[in-house]
C-alpha cells in the first residue's frame, strides 16, 4: 500500500503558526480588557482621593514692619502681594509682601483725633470708623496691582462710601457701632447712657429707631448684612431683634450658656452667609446657632458643638465657606468646617498665638499680626465641605428644621451651602432598579420558562427572535415615549391602571380555569404551545374595558378624584414617578434576563426531562424539580444581568422622571439616580471642584457596585452549578 499523504501525527507547520498566533491574540484581549478595567478603577480612584485628603496651610514669610499705632483690624490680599493695616487712630497703610521695606506703600488717615471705634463687615470687607461724637467714615482696602518693569506691583487704593447723612446724636457720647451697606446703609448705635440706636437709610432719608429699654452692660452689637436682625450680647445673654417695618422688635432673648456658668460667653461672631452665628465660650468650646422653623415660629437654635481646648486665643471665620480658623496661646491652628463637624487642619505654624488675624477674599492667604510683625501664611484646602460623615450621615443644614439627607448643588442663594449627600441618589438608583426588577423578574422568566418548555418550536422560532430584538430598540426613545406619552396617560387613568395590575392575573387564571373545563373536542383543535393565541384577546379586551371604565371606577372607589383621595390620605403624587420608570426600564431589561433564562431553560439535557416524565413524574413537577434546577444558575445570571442594567440605566431614569433627590418608597414619586446625576450635572460642574469629584465618586460607586454585582452573580452560579451538575 502506498504511504498516506497525511496524517494527523505528522506536524502542520501551518497550523501551528495559526494556533499560537490565534491564542497570542485571545489572550492579548482579555488581559487588554482585565487591564482597562483595573485602570478605569484607578483613574477613578485617583480623582476622588484629593475630596478626603487633609488641609495644608505654608509658612511663606514673616515682616518686620515699623508700625507705631495699636493696629486693630489687619487684611490680606487675594494674591498674597500686599497686606493693611488699621491702626487705632484711623490711620490705614498698605505694606507691600512681595518687595518688603521698612515703609508703607500707601499710607492714609481716615478719622482724625484720638482713639477711634472701628468695625469691619463680614460680607464684602467694608470697614466703619467713627470717634466718639459719632461721625463715621465708611472705607474699603482695595488691593489692585500695575505692570512695573514686566513685573506686577501693588498699587492699592482706598474706596469710600459717601453718604450725607448724618448718624451723631447730640449729647450721647458713642460707645460702639457696627454697620452694613448690602441692601441699604444701616447702623446700629450703643452709646454712654446704654441706648442703642439703630439708623437706616430709606431712599435719601434717614430713619431712627431706638429701643425703649437700656442695656448697661452691652458688650456687642452684631447685624446681619440685610439689616434685618440685630443680636445685642451682654455676657451670656443673647436679644434678638427683628426689623419690623419703621422698627426693631425684640422676637426672644436667649441663654447661649444653657445654664452652665463654666459655659460663659466669650464672644459672638456671625458665620459665612450671616444665617449662623459662632459662640466662643470661656472654657474653649464654640457652639453654632441658627433660626429654625417651628410651628410657624422661627426660634435661635444651639445646633452643634465644637469642643476645643481651653487655650483658645482667637477665632476667624472662613471669607465665604461654612468654616472657621482657631488660634491657640502655643500658636497651634485648627479649621474646622462646621457642617461637615470635621477638623480639616491642624497644625502649631507659630511660636505663639498672633493678636490679630485675616484672611483673603479666596482664601488662600492668612496674615497674622504679632509684636508689629506680619506673618503671611498660603492655605490649601481646596474641599472642606466633603467628609464621609456630609456624604453618608444626616447633616444639619442651615435653614432645615432637622438633620437631613439632601443632595443639593445649585445653592439657593449666594450665601447659602451646596450639599453633597450621597444617599438620596444613591437610594433613588436602588428604588428604580427595585421597581423596573419587580416588573420585569416575573415577566421575563415566567415567559422563558413559557418559551423554552411549554412553546411549539415553530412559535418559539418566532417569538424568541422578535423578543432579543426589543433589547437593539434605544433606550432614549423607551424614555421618550414613557415621559411624554406613558406618564399622561398614567395620570389621566390612574385608578384603572391600578386596576389593570389587579385583574390582568385574574383574567389569566380565569381563562386558564375556562380552558380546562371546555370539551376536548373544542380545546383540541389548539396544540400545545399555541394557547397564547387563546389568551391574548382576552388580556386585550378586558385591558381596554377597564380603560374606557377609568372614571367610572375612579367615582366608585375614590370619590370621583384618586389624586385627591391619596393626596387627604398623605401620599403624593407626581406625574412622571417610579411606577413609569418601573414600567419603562422594566420593558428595556425584560429582553436581557429572556434571552439568557430562556437559553438555560432550553439548553437543559432533553434525557433529563425524558427520564423524569418515564419515572411518572408529570410535566410541571419535571418542570420545578429537574428543569429548573437544573437552569438555576442560568436564571440567576439573568437575573443579575438585568439588575446590573437597571442600575446603570441613565436615559430613560432621566426622561422618565422628575428627577427629584428625595428618599420615598412611594412608587407614585419619582426619584434621582446616581447615572442619571452623573450625565445632567456634569457638564455644569468646575473641572477640579467639589462637585465635579464627587460626580467621579458616583461613578466609581456605580462601577464598583455592577462589579460586585456580577462577581457574586458569577460565584452563586458557580455554587449552583456545582450543586446540580449530578441531575
Amino acid at each position: 500500500m502506498s504511504d498516506a499523504e497525511f496524517s494527523l501525527r505528522e506536524r502542520d507547520q501551518r497550523r501551528l503558526i495559526q494556533d499560537k498566533l490565534i491564542r497570542f491574540a485571545v489572550s492579548t484581549g482579555g488581559i487588554s480588557v482585565l487591564v482597562a478595567l483595573v485602570l478605569l478603577f484607578v483613574y477613578l480612584f485617583f480623582m476622588v482621593i484629593p475630596l478626603f485628603s487633609d488641609a495644608s496651610i505654608e509658612l511663606k514669610e514673616t515682616y518686620s514692619f515699623d508700625i507705631v499705632d495699636k493696629t486693630v483690624a489687619i487684611g490680606v490680599g487675594d494674591h498674597g502681594e500686599a497686606a493693611f493695616t488699621l491702626s487705632n487712630q484711623g490711620k490705614v497703610q498698605f505694606w507691600s509682601l512681595s518687595n518688603p521695606k521698612a515703609q508703607p506703600i500707601l499710607s492714609k488717615a481716615i478719622i482724625d483725633g484720638g482713639d477711634v471705634l472701628v468695625h469691619a463687615t463680614t460680607v464684602d470687607g467694608w470697614y466703619g470708623v467713627a470717634d466718639t461724637k459719632g461721625n463715621i467714615t465708611f472705607f474699603q482696602p482695595q488691593f489692585s496691582y500695575r505692570r512695573v518693569d514686566g513685573q506686577s506691583r501693588p498699587a492699592p487704593h482706598i474706596e469710600y462710601y459717601r453718604t450725607n447723612l448724618d448718624f451723631t446724636n447730640l449729647g450721647k457720647a458713642l460707645r460702639n457701632f457696627t454697620f452694613t451697606r448690602q441692601k441699604t446703609l444701616t447702623v446700629a448705635s450703643f452709646y454712654q447712657d446704654s441706648s442703642v440706636e439703630v439708623r437706616w437709610r430709606n431712599g435719601s432719608e434717614l430713619e431712627t429707631y431706638q429701643f425703649d429699654q437700656k442695656f448697661p452692660n452691652l458688650e456687642q452689637l452684631v447685624l446681619t448684612p440685610d439689616g434685618q436682625t440685630l443680636y445685642l450680647r451682654t455676657q451670656s445673654e443673647l436679644v434678638v431683634a427683628q426689623k419690623d417695618q419703621s422698627r426693631f422688635v425684640i422676637r426672644e432673648v436667649v441663654d447661649l450658656s444653657q445654664g452652665k456658668p463654666e459655659h460663659a460667653v466669650k464672644n459672638i461672631s456671625l458665620l459665612s452667609g450671616a444665617y449662623s452665628i459662632l459662640v466662643t465660650h470661656q472654657d474653649g468650646n464654640v457652639s453654632q446657632w441658627f433660626d429654625v422653623l417651628a410651628s410657624g415660629q422661627r426660634t435661635l437654635t444651639y445646633i452643634r458643638n465644637f469642643k476645643l481646648p481651653s487655650e483658645l486665643v482667637l477665632l476667624l471665620p472662613d471669607v465665604y465657606r461654612k468654616g472657621f480658623y482657631s488660634f491657640y496661646l502655643n500658636g497651634t491652628i485648627q479649621s474646622y468646617y462646621t457642617t461637615s463637624e470635621e477638623l480639616v487642619l491642624f497644625k502649631r505654624l507659630y511660636n505663639k498665638a498672633p493678636q490679630l488675624a485675616a484672611m483673603s477674599n479666596n482664601e488662600s492667604f492668612l496674615v497674622s499680626l504679632r509684636d508689629n510683625q506680619l506673618t503671611l501664611a498660603e492655605i490649601n484646602n481646596a474641599f472642606p465641605e466633603v467628609s464621609l460623615s456630609s456624604l453618608w450621615q444626616k447633616v444639619w443644614y442651615e435653614g432645615y428644621p432637622e438633620p437631613r439627607y439632601v443632595w443639593q448643588t445649585t445653592p439657593s442663594s449666594d450665601t447659602s451651602e451646596v450639599k453633597f449627600s450621597l444617599v438620596p441618589i444613591a437610594f433613588g438608583t436602588l428604588k428604580a432598579a427595585a421597581f423596573a426588577m419587580l416588573f420585569a423578574i416575573p415577566i421575563a422568566v415566567l415567559g422563558a420558562i413559557y418559551t423554552a418548555y411549554f412553546m411549539s418550536p415553530s412559535m418559539r422560532r418566532l417569538i424568541k427572535p422578535s423578543i432579543e430584538l426589543m433589547e437593539a430598540l434605544p433606550t432614549v426613545i423607551i424614555g421618550f415615549l414613557a415621559g411624554l406619552w406613558f406618564a399622561p396617560l398614567l395620570e389621566r387613568h390612574l385608578a384603572a391602571v391600578m386596576a389593570l395590575i389587579i385583574m390582568l392575573p385574574i383574567t389569566m387564571l380565569a381563562v386558564g380555569a375556562f380552558w380546562q373545563v371546555l370539551p376536548k373536542k373544542w380545546t383540541g383543535f389548539f396544540n400545545n404551545g399555541w394557547h397564547v393565541i387563546v389568551l391574548m384577546p382576552a388580556l386585550i379586551l378586558i385591558s381596554m374595558f377597564i380603560l374606557a371604565q377609568s372614571g367610572n371606577i375612579e367615582t366608585l372607589l375614590f370619590a370621583g378624584d384618586v389624586r385627591v383621595f391619596l393626596a387627604e390620605r398623605g401620599i403624593d403624587f407626581d406625574q412622571r414617578n417610579a411606577l413609569v420608570v418601573g414600567f419603562a426600564m422594566g420593558f428595556a431589561i425584560i429582553p436581557t434576563i429572556f434571552t439568557i433564562a430562556e437559553d438555560a431553560i432550553f439548553s437543559v439535557p432533553k434525557h433529563l426531562s425524558d427520564g423524569s416524565l418515564a419515572l411518572g413524574a408529570t410535566p410541571w413537577q419535571t418542570l420545578i424539580h429537574v428543569v429548573l434546577l437544573t437552569a438555576s444558575p442560568g436564571i440567576f445570571s439573568a437575573i443579575m444581568m438585568g439588575l446590573g442594567r437597571a442600575v446603570g440605566e441613565t436615559m430613560i431614569v432621566l426622561m422618565a422622571t422628575g428627577n427629584t433627590p428625595i428618599m420615598d418608597w412611594n412608587i407614585l414619586e419619582g426619584m434621582r439616580t446616581l447615572s442619571a446625576t452623573i450625565a445632567v450635572e456634569m457638564p455644569e460642574s468646575s473641572i477640579g471642584s467639589s462637585h465635579y469629584r464627587i460626580l467621579f465618586l458616583a461613578a466609581l460607586l456605580l462601577l464598583a457596585f455592577t462589579f460586585a454585582v456580577n462577581s457574586l452573580a458569577e460565584w452563586v452560579r458557580q455554587r449552583l452549578r456545582e450543586k446540580y451538575r449530578s441531575l
